[in-house]
């Protein structure tokens, strides 16, 4: 088949059996398979209106034919983004979509019919009020903040009720988040949050990649033993080998609140920030070229690390021995718990970094 031998329109949908692609230019947008995702018709869909470049890809490795359809109602081309969108014979259908979505605000609950998924796994939606296309987006991370395996993704033709967190007009879309309709006095909670505000509660459980924490007045979450999340870097500004070090479980603190992690549905926290800066303080009242009197902490293959003062560690930098051979003073091998007499070389704020030597070295040859 060629583009001068057309099928009906009626005949169209029999030719997808393996499978069908929607193409804008050299571009493929869709790409779904008949078994148990046919071709969906009505006013958003309709083979018969497009103006469209289809491939059909034949089973068993045989060549591909493609059909150019034509039809003066609607025609699918691609925006200045890279996207395609439906035109009605000009832009006016692209600037009713973008009136249509001028008309919501962040924060609005809305309503509409799951139509396609992407690549991606995300949702497309077509909105109650607009039936042109669908101009609603739900990302994999809006869906459902449950475990993934009990969770069954929407299927084509569901209703769903979202809230819309963010509008890109050049773009026409909407992004939805079914969490905040799925838990909705959760979402509100961690939506009514400001940066920067004091929550309390109780450390609920210590794991390997941070530390959750049951706060006072929150809901339950669906899935973790806490609402609140601390990161191992926000437990302390002083170094720590593990976070029992810092915290234990049943403990009562008070954390500062950072952001609403909407992919986890976490308030995300941070106890250190509760307490000064120590490498501040350190930085007003030491000078680059003072000598200072230390403990060793830790002995690395590049160096030496010393707790100059309370919190703050620095290091005195060494290059590797080949024949591996600990890091050393100049007066002979060091352990740690030694007391060593250094010199701060260097403080680096924006890093947290402070870099000592040792006095021979930092006062040069006779």
């Amino acid at each position: 088949m060629n583009h001068q031998q057309l099928p009906a329109p009626g005949e169209f949908h029999g030719l997808l059996g393996a499978c069908w692609r929607v193409m804008a230019g050299d571009g493929i947008s869709e790409t779904r398979r008949s078994a148990g995702f046919p071709l969906p018709r009505g006013p958003a869909v309709n083979a018969e209106c497009w103006h469209v470049r289809l491939r059909i890809a034949h089973a068993f490795g045989r060549r591909c034919a493609c059909a150019h359809l034509h039809c003066p109602g609607i025609c699918r081309t691609r925006s200045s983004r890279g996207k395609l969108i439906a035109m009605n014979g000009s832009a006016d259908d692209e600037a009713a979509a973008r009136e249509f979505l001028s008309t919501l605000g962040v924060g609005d609950i809305c309503s509409g019919t799951v139509s396609d998924f992407t690549r991606r796994h995300e949702v497309s939606v077509i909105l109650d009020g607009f039936p042109a296309r669908a101009l609603g987006r739900i990302f994999s991370s809006d869906r459902s903040w449950g475990r993934s395996s009990a969770v069954a993704p929407p299927e084509a033709g569901q209703r769903i009720t979202a809230e819309v967190i963010s509008i890109d007009l050049e773009a026409c879309r909407a992004r939805l988040a079914m969490t905040a309709t799925e838990n909705p006095e959760l979402w509100a909670f961690l939506k009514g949050r400001r940066q920067g505000e004091t929550l309390t509660g109780t450390i609920a459980s210590i794991e390997r990649f941070g530390v959750f924490v049951a706060l006072d007045e929150a809901p339950d979450h669906p899935i973790f033993p806490g609402v609140g999340f601390i990161s191992y870097a926000e437990l302390s500004w002083a170094h720590f080998d593990t976070a029992t070090d810092v915290v234990q479980v049943g403990q009562h603190v008070a954390c500062e609140f950072l952001q609403f992690d909407t992919w986890n549905g976490e308030a995300r926290l941070s106890l250190k920030a509760m307490q000064p800066d120590p490498l501040m303080a350190f930085a007003e009242a030491t000078a680059v070229g003072q000598g200072l009197r230390g403990r060793v902490t830790r002995l690395v293959p590049f160096g030496i690390f010393v707790e100059v003062a309370h919190g703050i560690e620095g290091l005195l930098h060494q290059r590797e021995d080949p024949d591996g051979a600990p890091p050393h003073s100049p007066d002979g091998p060091v352990q740690v718990g030694d007391e060593v007499e250094v010199i701060v070389s260097d403080i680096d704020r924006p890093r947290r970094r402070v870099a000592l030597s040792w006095p021979q070295a930092a006062a040069g040859p006779p």
